[in-house]
């Protein structure tokens, strides 16, 4: 209840007096502010599908070397020849 009550005084509040004007010298700052936050966004997205990529090249030549999915050969009893 008392959430409900506090957003109710909040959108009183909102409603009752109109937004200030903002200065018209701040415009080119924000601007700036907002390109600067979308270049740092579009490299921190393009780093991370780079290094998606190279984990993914990484898993695939490790596959390719190791290969995981053959058995080792067994070193418990030696193999039977010569019967």
């Amino acid at each position: 209840m008392n959430r409900v009550r506090r957003e109710t005084a909040a959108r009183r509040l909102m409603e009752a007096a109109p937004p200030p004007p903002v200065p018209p010298e701040l415009y080119p700052e924000i601007v700036r502010r907002g390109e600067r936050l979308l270049r740092l966004h579009r490299a921190a997205v393009l780093l991370m599908w780079v290094l998606l990529g190279a984990a993914a090249v990484a898993f695939t030549v490790w596959a390719i070397t190791a290969q995981p999915w053959v058995e080792p050969p067994s070193e418990t009893t030696p193999p039977l020849t010569g019967w």
